[in-house]
């Protein structure tokens, strides 16, 4: 079984909600995490041309590890990932593709600069509970 990675900004209050949200609906714990500013991504990032930096976005990559392993951003990565949680999620992340790229990707620039704001900072990295600890790569 494949387990995408979810790059996230590890001090990101949107980012970690997202977290939340993901594992709160995994029920097949499919999803793995690592924040963006890990050597996991910088390396994972490092081979698709994309700079762990950047962080505005997140990433999901499918396939770690293999020879066909891509890499999904912004909208495209948050509709994977509900599509992948199934029911009614699933279905969202399905309409979601529905909508375009370009429009998909506007509207993620607008709550992707506006996050700390919104969502506040955090100083560090959300520490997982020992329950989901092993679905971190990075700690």
């Amino acid at each position: 079984m494949f387990h995408p990675i979810i790059l996230y900004d590890g001090v990101c209050g949107l980012c970690n909600r997202l977290n939340q949200f993901v594992l709160r609906r995994d029920r097949t714990a499919i999803f793995r995490f690592a924040t963006l500013q890990s050597n996991l991504a910088a390396h994972i990032l490092a081979r698709h041309g994309a700079t762990a930096s950047d962080l505005d976005t997140v990433y999901v990559v499918i396939d770690p590890e293999l020879p066909g392993e891509y890499l999904l951003s912004r909208s495209d990565a948050i509709a994977f990932i509900l599509k992948n949680l199934g029911g009614v999620w699933g279905a969202s992340g399905l309409l979601a593709r529905v909508v375009p790229g370009f429009v998909r990707d506007r509207l993620y620039g607008i709550v992707a600069r506006n996050r700390y704001r919104i969502f506040g900072r955090f100083e560090s990295c959300m520490v997982p509970s020992p329950e989901t600890r092993d679905r971190f790569l990075d700690i």
